[in-house]
C-alpha cells in the first residue's frame, strides 16, 4: 500500500560518487616536472596533474571540473 504523505528515499547520486578512471589527454615538460591534461573516462570530468619523478605518483594540481 502506498501513502499520500510519505517522501521518496533519498540516494547518492552515483555518477558523481564513481572512482574516476583518469587517462592523459596531453602533457609537456616543465621545470617543476610533467604537467599532464586528463580525463576520466567514465564521466568525461577533467583534472590537471603533475608528475614530480617517475617514481612518485602524480598529484593533482587542481580540483576535479566536471563535465557538462
Amino acid at each position: 500500500m502506498t501513502s499520500l504523505h510519505t517522501h521518496p528515499i533519498p540516494r547518492p547520486d552515483v555518477a558523481r560518487g564513481h572512482e574516476h578512471g583518469w587517462i592523459t589527454e596531453s602533457q609537456h615538460a616543465t621545470s617543476e616536472g610533467l604537467v599532464a591534461y586528463v580525463r576520466c573516462a567514465g564521466c568525461g570530468a577533467r583534472r590537471v596533474d603533475l608528475r614530480r619523478s617517475a617514481a612518485r605518483p602524480p598529484e593533482a594540481m587542481t580540483g576535479v571540473v566536471e563535465a557538462r
